[in-house]
């Protein structure tokens, strides 16, 4: 019995492994922080990812999309990729 649940723990960990391979997750609680804040300043959040040690954030606003790029401190930073 306990061979049979070491060994599905052991497959179950195997197969999620690679969805969380690149190490790039932002927490729920920064999500939510962002999503307030931006909110707050008239967009509309659509998705939240980390990408390049940073936090890319997709907005619209006013019709108009655009990615907006903060720091592990939430603040904001100038970033190459940015569609606005």
């Amino acid at each position: 019995m306990n061979r049979t649940l070491t060994a599905l723990a052991l497959a179950l960990a195997c197969l999620s492994a690679p969805a969380f391979a690149d190490g790039d997750a932002v927490d729920a609680a920064t999500k939510d922080k962002l999503t307030a804040q931006l909110t707050a300043e008239g967009y509309d959040v659509r998705k939240i990812e980390a990408e390049d040690g940073l936090i890319e954030v997709y907005v619209v606003k006013d019709g108009e999309t655009a990615s907006l790029w903060f720091d592990a401190d939430l603040k904001p930073v100038e970033h190459g990729d940015s569609a606005d």
